[in-house]
């Protein structure tokens, strides 16, 4: 090991140290629990066999239907594991995941690692036709879905194992007519003995969007051990056995990332289905959360609650709010630390890179909008066209190295790699103080709400209207969402068409997100001598 490596380690030693993760405990329950993490490895399913036996009685996840402790949760995931492979799942297999943020999505992430099987996260915004898409081209072997959703997965015709995780009545127990099993059914019958650990972990699929802007598979395996948190950890100060509330979708890349992360420190996780932004405050003072993960767009919609209405509840708990998954306007930025305190981190990150940077308190007063420093054993660079790192105080392609940049889509292909680094697909600058700033897409992609859309598929879908002639998508900023979509659309003479009638064809077919939020009817689209749209001319008129 040489210097740098040493130095490394005793950083990763340190950072651990201060999050509290090493502290002991009763000597049976600490042997329990290392014997745990040797046999499965840092996955979920040693998560919950190793807090069982350290903290059996601390509750692991509050929810609408009630509380689970650690022990709760690691004898209902061997359950629901052995119902599973009795149905059929085993090492290997893929199962899709369609849930929001309640206790099925924990327990079937944690079977599936039991089981060695590979998870697939489904957007909960998609639409029936691109649900049916994934799953053709996925092809897991099961799928595990909310019931408000049958309607959406009833579009994959296949005869795919099926399992309900979460009904909105209510009811555990199968119902009359229903078709398919209720996760706390295959609970309830299975055994709740330890499995043995499979020969391969399981892989996590998380969907982004391409190039073609099609949802695409992002794989991800389970680590080989717990240094990659770290870098998290360094920069954001969550701590062992406190609480969270998850607000961000678990399905999306930032979501996800907090679930993971209150794995080896045996937080509390607090989740609700649907996003409130005052009942997300009751929650916080509530549980007396220490963080808060959230998207840009949530701070917004708490701020809008107004003073009094935020001043009600008592969330001087919180040590952390965890934003990430779109922009963060500085002056968002600064109205939440106005507010909430010095307690705001943003990362910038991908689903592929996995994170990037993080600004913190400190970074964000001092250079509103920031993306913040790169985090421990992380290096960002800028890179111009030819691959080459731009002299300091210039522009460039962010690209970026860490442990946990994905492995590929699973339907072929990756992002552009050079000298090891990944591109995020940005580009920014660094200021004088070293903290990067990012200036914009280096394609026309566009971030709305923290859900990347790209004009193309939009474009393709609008262009096979009847009434429609021609059409393009064009981002426009936005101060809640970051940017939001706007059509210019050349309707057929005398087709009557208007914007309502346009977006609901794009939400009747796509995700809500893709829907244009401005449709605006012009007579021709500029273009240039090849044909190609002039979008920024429709830009500059936006």
């Amino acid at each position: 090991m040489n210097s740098r490596e040493a130095r490394y380690k005793l950083a990763v030693a340190k950072t651990f140290l201060d999050t509290g993760l090493l502290r002991p405990s009763r000597p049976d329950r600490t042997v329990r629990s290392l014997a745990a993490l040797r046999r499965w490895g840092p996955t979920p399913a040693a998560a919950y066999a190793g807090s069982a036996a350290r903290y059996p009685e601390r509750l692991a996840i509050v929810d609408e239907r009630g509380t689970l402790t650690f022990r709760e949760v690691h004898r209902r995931t061997n359950a629901l594991a052995h119902g599973l492979r009795e149905a059929g799942i085993g090492e290997g297999d893929g199962v899709a995941i369609m849930c929001r943020n309640h206790r099925g999505f924990v327990e079937v992430t944690a079977a599936c690692s039991k089981l060695g099987a590979s998870a697939l996260y489904l957007n909960t915004a998609f639409a029936g036709p691109q649900i049916a898409d994934v799953l053709a081209r996925e092809n897991p072997a099961a799928v595990v879905y909310d019931e408000e959703f049958t309607g959406l997965i009833a579009e994959d015709r296949t005869e795919r194992k099926r399992f309900i995780a979460w009904r909105e009545s209510g009811g555990e127990r199968a119902r009359a007519g229903d078709e398919h099993p209720h996760v706390e059914e295959l609970i309830a019958a299975g055994a709740t003995s330890d499995l043995e650990p499979p020969q391969e972990h399981g892989r996590v699929v998380i969907l982004t969007s391409g190039t073609t802007g099609a949802p695409k598979g992002a794989t991800r395996k389970e680590p080989d051990s717990i240094e990659p948190m770290a870098a998290m950890f360094s920069k954001i100060p969550l701590r062992a056995r406190e609480t969270t509330v998850i607000a961000a979708p678990m399905f999306h890349s930032w979501g996800f990332a907090h679930f993971t992360l209150a794995l080896p420190l045996a937080s509390t996780l607090v989740l609700r289905r649907r996003f409130d932004p005052e009942d997300t405050l009751r929650a916080v003072a509530q549980h007396r959360a220490s963080a808060l993960a959230v998207v840009p767009v949530m701070l917004q919609r708490m701020l809008e609650l107004g003073a009094e209405t935020v001043g009600r509840y008592d969330v001087g708990c919180l040590r952390v709010i965890a934003a990430s998954g779109s922009a963060l306007p500085g002056e968002l930025a600064t109205r939440v630390m106005d507010t909430f305190g010095e307690v705001l981190y943003n990362l910038y990150g991908s689903t592929e890179v996995a994170w990037a940077t993080i600004a913190t308190p400190e970074d964000l007063r001092a250079a509103p909008g920031t993306a913040g420093r790169p985090p421990l054993g992380t290096v960002v660079k800028l890179l111009d066209a030819d691959g080459h790192e731009v002299p300091p105080g210039a522009g460039g392609r962010i690209f970026v190295a860490n442990e946990m940049m994905f492995e590929g889509y699973t339907g072929g292909g990756n992002k552009e790699i050079i000298g090891g680094l990944m591109s995020t697909g940005d580009v920014g600058h660094f200021d004088a103080d070293g903290r990067l700033f990012v200036d914009g897409r280096d394609d026309e992609m566009i971030i709305s709400g923290g859900e990347n859309v790209f004009p193309r598929e939009v474009e393709d879908l609008l262009a096979e209207h009847p009434q429609i002639e021609d059409v393009a998508i064009v981002g426009v900023e936005d101060h809640e969402f970051g940017q939001r979509l706007r059509a210019f659309v050349v309707s057929r003479a005398g087709s009557g068409l208007s914007a309502e009638d346009v977006q609901g064809y794009v939400k009747a077919n796509l995700a809500r997100y893709k829907v244009p939020r401005d449709v605006l009817f012009v007579a021709e689209l500029p273009r240039n001598a090849t044909g190609k749209v002039l979008k920024r001319e429709l830009q500059a008129h936006a």
